[in-house]
């Protein structure tokens, strides 16, 4: 391979759709220098991969782009339930689900909510907002080869408008280049799991009169039952334009070619029981749905991230969302490793993370396409049969048992029966309202680009020792006083008491790691707040 670099810079990433992109969003934030390689010539043009879960939209909050995205899929936002129906225009219909919130009780937990943005209409956002942040983006730029070495990763991409060929160093590469991934394959990183589960085209098409047929049943998807021609209905713009996912069995023979506009058409009228249904097919593209994990997320300076390193069902959209928290977990850790706040085994608690997170939730996935009776899913258990819950619980509620947080239990399972969130190690920080500089804000909104230390207004030593700490470390930290007095920094709305929600005394402190993540907390006072806080920091960023 050519030695001589043309490029030099922190981070390579290779795959430019929602992973890639987000990993790339969220370096910007953090101030790394980096470069994005997308072989494709731009964004997805097909409309998939669309639930946004409350996970995501709060790290795309704290990004700056949440209002951006809700604007770009505003046509969705009345979208809410979920509906399994022999037809619709037969009586054998129930709803799973009708609202992703009933009550409004995710409030108590978050400052955002779920969201319904199509990935071809999520990522032309992505792109934009990652570029006026400082991101660098090339598309129709593929890599075509690449080594690594103890100090660094060479690669060479290619322009494939033009021809040319760059050589780039990089001190680490991130492989979002999708769940066939070259470069898993060529580090050699097997995958555990059942592997494929089924396979269906996604037939796109046009159709004014279907909007009366489903009338102001406002549903994210409508899963359709009939033997002789199940599939899935989603709305694209509630008016016209809509896609249907029919299942396809290439392991009897079947072929795309099979797929004709004219069978399609048919097979939609007969699925949605409307004879005379008016559709105009506009598209069809090929999926797989899979459960795989990869054994390992790393390789030396190399990093997989979202469907290289999972493949999940589409069923409850847990896997763009999974990968979007992969990114987000990798990039602090990356910042703080290039910037030298923290040794280099900082990148390791990347894989204790977030790899038991993927295999806990590629199986909630699976399960809950046999619960909605999932297009050819052969454990589907038809209308009424399966369990409905357990959603807020795998996107929310998860914990990391083990890497970059001090005073976990390593037996407790990854995902809980139900939710707390109540500032344990390893769990997402409680969000609460508070009041900054006469601003009303989420306690979640000061958690993106350094370790935060939440304290009691009236003990001012863990603030002292914070700001020491940063001194002798050299490290992002910042410490928020909490309370009524002057000094405070932040203070609660009315009847809402922060050490208790976050599981700690007045005396104590809990420290919040950039992405939001409990990493350690004391219940009570400390006898030296700087040495304890020190000993943490130290040991939590590999400085030990």
């Amino acid at each position: 391979m050519n030695e001589n670099v043309d490029l030099r810079v922190p981070v390579l990433i290779v795959g430019g759709s929602l992973v890639g992109l987000s990993t790339s969003l969220f370096l910007s934030r953090l101030g790394v220098r980096h470069l994005l390689v997308e072989k494709h010539s731009s964004t997805s043009t097909h409309p998939r991969g669309r639930g946004n879960n409350v996970r995501t939209m709060e790290l795309f909050r704290t990004a700056g782009a949440e209002q951006l995205i809700r604007d770009a899929a505003s046509v969705l936002a009345d979208n809410h339930g979920i509906l399994q129906a022999g037809s619709l225009t037969g009586d054998d219909q129930e709803w799973l689900f009708k609202e992703i919130d009933p009550g409004g009780g995710l409030a108590r937990f978050s400052p955002s909510g779920w969201c319904l943005c199509s990935q071809n209409d999520l990522e032309p956002v992505l792109v934009t907002h990652a570029r006026s942040q400082g991101s660098e983006l090339r598309f129709s730029t593929e890599m075509i080869g690449f080594e690594q070495d103890e100090d660094g990763v060479t690669a060479v991409v290619k322009d494939r408008e033009t021809g040319r060929h760059t050589t780039v160093r990089a001190d680490y590469l991130v492989a979002a280049d999708g769940p066939r991934s070259p470069i898993r394959e060529q580090l050699g990183i097997g995958q555990t799991g059942p592997g494929d589960l089924f396979h269906n085209v996604s037939i796109t098409f046009r159709s004014r009169k279907l909007a009366t047929v489903v009338g102001d049943r406002r549903f994210i998807v409508c899963y359709l039952t009939d033997p002789e021609a199940d599939g899935a209905l989603l709305p694209v713009d509630n008016v016209e334009r809509w896609v249907f996912h029919a299942p396809w069995q290439p392991d009897r023979g079947e072929t795309l070619e099979d797929f004709t506009d004219e069978r399609c058409a048919e097979h939609i009228r007969r699925a949605v029981g409307a004879p005379d249904l008016d559709v105009e097919i506009t598209g069809k593209a090929p999926w797989h749905a899979a459960e795989r994990v990869a054994e390992r997320y790393a390789s030396g300076r190399v990093f997989l991230a979202g469907d290289s390193a999972h493949e999940m069902s589409p069923t409850g959209a847990f896997g763009s969302n999974t990968g979007i928290q992969d990114a987000h977990n990798l990039a602090w850790k990356l910042a703080a490793v290039i910037e030298e706040a923290a040794g280099p085994g900082l990148l390791e608690t990347y894989e204790a993370e977030r790899l038991p997170v993927a295999k806990a939730t590629s199986a909630r996935a699976s399960a809950r396409s046999g619960e909605h009776s999932h297009p050819g899913y052969a454990g589907s258990p038809g209308p009424g049969g399966g369990r409905k819950g357990g959603m807020l619980t795998v996107a929310l509620g998860y914990r990391y048992v083990r890497g970059a947080v001090l005073g976990v239990d390593p037996g407790l399972p990854v995902v809980p029966e139900g939710m707390g969130l109540t500032g344990e190690p390893g769990t997402r920080a409680p969000h609460l309202w508070v009041l900054r500089d006469g601003g009303r804000v989420s306690t979640l909104d000061l958690y993106e680009r350094s370790f935060v230390l939440l304290c009691d207004d009236r003990h001012p030593d863990w603030r002292a020792a914070a700001r020491q700490v940063a001194k002798r470390l050299a490290v992002r930290l910042e410490a928020f006083g909490i309370g009524a007095g002057p000094d405070a920094d932040l203070r609660c709305e009315e009847g809402a008491d922060w050490a208790a929600a976050h599981g700690t005394s007045s005396e104590g402190a809990v420290l919040v790691r950039p992405d939001g993540f409990v990493a350690w907390r004391s219940e009570g006072a400390a006898a030296d707040p700087e040495g304890t806080l020190y000993e943490v920091m130290a040991t939590l960023l590999h400085r030990v």
